[in-house]
């Protein structure tokens, strides 16, 4: 392959839900345009896609592919995404890059039921994001010899999440393991499929003719929608002309204004060619692809964007970009960094270039301080519009971490950097009252790779556990407490006297000091430290946490001309606020967090069920803003209910619930459940760390 990408260039990514199919048509479609010798398999774990060892430890993709083949005069660079909802994110990312997307979906039943429509629901946030940022997307739907369902009632079911009419491209010949071929709706020409080979022309089969015009009818009927001249043509009974229809599908595709739907068995290699011969004929360009986004491509200054970041164990830091215009030669400064090599992808194989044209997908390497989504411009052009870039999602599941080996501690901050800057939608901090590094992600096998990734990479082998909840205590009633610290020890004394009055405060208003001292009982010089010491006393207080919402007022005490200082009298307050504080009666406070749960309308009702189920208080549901047929459920839930709350939400709806959460407030825990909070505690402190939820990843 040269150096250069022809003019005829195409960017694809291949998406789809978890076990559609997605890696194995890319292995397909490697194989049919003699990109590779043979087709690996995920049984084998020798995909040019899911080349990541935890992919192959899980046989699922965790992270973008890139592939790059010719066909049909075509330069195409692949992008095999990821299917599950936790790497939804990278997906994402390299979307707002490509020319078009395949999306793969399998024809069975059970994805299709009603009313839930089953399965059908995972493409859906899918189909709106391709949508909403008007991507031209394509549909396959893959192992058709296994399907049990007519086509067309799979289409119409499909048809319930898109906002864009969905067009049949093909009709097949046969279903499940009677599939034998295709029908071209363009040309009404019959096709018998053969495997590892391309499909032969067979006469039409006469008992097809009624559901093929059937479907025929709804494409030409769907495209004239868009195109006058073909509207006449059907009105008049007038037959168009295939070169008609093939230039309307290509427009209205590459207008994101139709979504054609093709038919196939990738493993076999069934539908593969006609498919890369639609992508040929139909997808749009590169120049029209910067055109929709507002990129003129003539001009010659480079511009791009990063769409993905990986570090790899022998190159280093490599950036996969899209370059929208201009072209950029190795050893370009943009951004300020020097590029340390171009060079395009094929799995985990990199092919090294000079150039990277306008249109091409290629990773620069040694782009240091640049991130995922960056627009990457030239000196001249520093005031470049950056380009938009997808969302970020927010992360919904946390685990507690810290190394297997103390001495490891220091180098794990900058692993968790270079791990955030691969995949965006992990996030860590520490937490400011329990002190523990918290992971947060998009799920449990989401945080799982992301931990074998600082295992395998950067040689830190981790402890997990779940987070503890960031309890806080209060007081219900008002009370006064006497503190003496008077300690002799042979030369100058300590001597430090308070009288407190305690007293609870509103919700939310935190600490408040003050004094009342008249007559210089206490000196000026030594109420600094009754404060320091009441408020460290409030770092822990009698149920062993943070104390909030209480007003302290210094009222009276004594001194000592010689043995008193200010460190006595703060250690005289710490001992008035252990006395004071048990007749106050403390009681343990719980962070309650405000939350809206985004989910399909068919599944509201157990969604409510759910949010009662968790101590969580409804505050109402309405129809989700630009999403038909899914609601926003507004909540209060205790932090505490939250943990697992996505698996479980995501179980419920099929895989497709999520949900926005911000703190909200403090809430009294109930007397019960208080005291299993306060004895497992005691528990723990006792025995150390819970061994049953620590473990090493």
């Amino acid at each position: 392959m040269s150096d250069r990408l022809s003019s005829g260039s195409r960017s694809v990514a291949i998406v789809g839900p978890y076990l559609s199919g997605k890696t194995t048509l890319l292995e397909s479609l490697l194989w049919v345009t003699g990109a590779t010798t043979r087709k690996g398999n995920m049984q084998d774990k020798n995909t040019v896609g899911d080349s990541a060892l935890e992919a192959r430890d899980r046989q699922m993709s965790v992270e973008v592919n890139a592939a790059s083949t010719q066909y049909g005069g075509v330069s195409f660079n692949f992008l095999d995404c990821p299917g599950s909802v936790e790497f939804a994110q990278e997906t994402y990312n390299v979307l707002i890059g490509v020319d078009a997307v395949v999306v793969v979906c399998e024809a069975v039943g059970d994805l299709f039921e009603l009313p839930a429509r089953g399965r059908v629901l995972s493409l859906a946030p899918l189909f709106k994001f391709l949508d909403d940022w008007e991507i031209p997307h394509l549909v396959f739907f893959n192992k058709m010899d296994r399907a049990d369902v007519d086509f067309m009632e799979v289409l119409h079911a499909l048809k319930s999440i898109s906002s864009r009419p969905l067009v049949p491209h093909q009709y097949p010949i046969g279903r499940g393991e009677t599939l034998t071929g295709f029908i071209d709706l363009v040309t009404e020409q019959a096709y018998h499929y053969h495997p590892g080979a391309p499909a032969d022309r067979v006469p039409f089969p006469n008992e097809l003719k009624e559901q093929e015009t059937i479907a025929r009818t709804e494409m030409l009927e769907t495209l004239s929608n868009f195109d006058d001249h073909l509207l006449e043509e059907l009105l008049e009974d007038i037959e168009p002309p295939a070169e008609e229809i093939v230039q309307d599908l290509k427009l209205e595709l590459s207008a994101d204004l139709i979504v054609p739907v093709f038919v196939g068995v990738a493993d076999r290699d069934f539908g593969v060619r006609p498919l890369l011969d639609a992508l040929v004929r139909e997808a749009p360009d590169p120049e029209t692809t910067a055109e929709r986004r507002g990129i003129v491509l003539s001009a010659s200054t480079p511009l791009a964007q990063v769409l993905k970041t990986y570090f790899t164990p022998q190159g280093g830091k490599l950036s996969l970009v899209r370059v929208w215009q201009g072209t950029i030669q190795d050893g370009a400064v943009l951004n300020g960094v020097r590029v340390g090599g171009i060079y395009r992808l094929c799995g985990q194989q990199q092919q090294g270039l000079q150039t990277a044209q306008a249109g091409e997908i290629v990773a620069l390497g040694r782009m240091e301080g640049i991130k995922t989504g960056d627009t990457l411009t030239c000196a001249e052009a520093q005031n470049a519009t950056e380009l938009p870039k997808a969302e970020k999602i927010e992360p919904v599941y946390a685990l507690a971490i810290n190394a297997e080996k103390r001495n490891d501690e220091v180098k794990l901050t900058g692993a968790l950097t270079k791990l955030l800057e691969e995949d965006p939608s992990l996030h860590w901090h520490q937490h400011g009252d329990t002190h523990e590094v918290i992971l947060w992600g998009q799920g449990e096998i989401h945080l799982q790779v992301a931990l074998d990734r600082l295992r395998r990479k950067y040689n830190l082998p981790m402890c997990t556990h779940l987070p503890q909840v960031a309890y806080k205590e209060t007081i219900r009633k008002s009370a006064t407490s006497h503190g003496r610290y008077k300690h002799q020890t042979g030369g100058h004394g300590q001597f430090g006297d308070v009288h407190l009055d305690i007293r609870p405060m509103s919700r939310g208003e935190g600490f408040q000091f003050a004094e009342t001292i008249v007559g210089g009982v206490v000196p000026k010089q030594y109420i600094p430290g009754v404060e320091t010491g009441v408020r460290e006393y409030l770092i822990r207080g009698a149920l062993g946490f943070p104390v909030v919402d209480v007003a302290v007022t210094l009222t009276n005490g004594s001194y000592h001309s010689v043995d008193s200082s200010e460190q006595a009298f703060k250690q005289a307050a710490r001992l008035a606020m252990q006395e004071g504080l048990i007749k106050c009666e403390p009681v343990l406070l719980e962070p309650i967090v405000r939350m809206i749960l985004s989910i399909p309308t068919d599944f509201t009702s157990k969604v409510l069920r759910l949010v009662s189920g968790r101590r969580g208080q409804v505050l109402g549901y309405d129809a989700k803003a630009d999403w038909q047929g899914w609601d926003e459920v507004t909540c209060l839930l205790p932090q505490a209910e939250m943990h697992d709350l996505i698996v479980e939400l995501r179980s419920l709806t099929m895989g497709v619930g999520s949900f926005h959460w911000e703190p909200d407030h403090l809430q009294e825990v109930p007397d019960k459940l208080a005291e299993r909070v306060l004895s497992k505690m005691s528990n723990e402190n006792e025995n150390g760390k819970d061994n049953g939820r620590s473990h090493s990843r």
